[in-house]
């Protein structure tokens, strides 16, 4: 059986590498093929057009046999819930099954039929998640805000300035998607940066 492994993580302080090293585990166990591993360190609420390693992923198992995708948690999948059912319609209609392993549940049974109950049970998840990404926002937005009243300043302190290789650390996958040819158009749509910050990797890069 051959299968794909996802995994992400929201920030760049994060590390997906327990995530890969549990489904290659996993994999080992049930004597799956591992025929490929996407990993992106992006938020999960981004639209599925704005992540460019769960597309690569979606291209891939568009062109090859794959029979499932492997996923830690579903909310490594995305937390944003119409994005999430979108990406499980489309593994749907080319009988993949997708496999959450801290649950143990996959969407499809061995006949390509879809698992009612897992369905049931993906869209709770999916919609607990957006929850609680909501919530964290109005919690961040809140402490913000009672900061700004008491006289605090949020941003970055007067004459503060990035040396290149952290600014280049910080936007991987900026760098990724410039250094693979991508326009400056482009990456500013799949990494949701600003012009300003795309146009100054770029010319970091230039100067390497």
């Amino acid at each position: 059986m051959k299968v794909v492994i996802y995994s992400r993580v929201s920030t760049n302080s994060q590390d997906y590498k327990r995530q890969t090293e549990e489904l290659l585990e996993f994999s080992k166990n049930m004597n799956y093929e591992v025929s490929s591993i996407f990993e992106e360190k992006i938020s999960g609420g981004k639209t599925n057009e704005e992540r460019s390693e769960l597309m690569r992923m979606i291209n891939f198992i568009k062109s090859n046999k794959i029979d499932k995708v492997l996923c830690w948690e579903l909310s490594r999948l995305g937390r944003n819930t119409i994005e999430v059912l979108k990406t499980i319609q489309l593994l749907n209609e080319n009988c993949i099954s997708l496999y959450i392993k801290n649950h143990n549940i996959e969407t499809l049974n061995d006949k390509c039929e879809i698992n009612p109950m897992s369905q049931f049970l993906i869209q709770i998840l999916t919609s607990v998640s957006e929850m609680e990404k909501t919530q964290i926002r109005q919690r961040i937005k809140s402490g913000y805000d009672s900061y700004r009243k008491n006289g605090g300043k949020v941003g970055r302190k007067d004459g503060f300035k990035k040396d290149s290789q952290t600014l280049l650390t910080e936007h991987k996958e900026v760098v990724k998607l410039l250094k693979q040819g991508y326009s400056v158009r482009k990456t500013m749509k799949l990494t949701d940066k600003s012009s300003g910050t795309v146009q100054k990797i770029k010319k970091l890069l230039e100067k390497q």
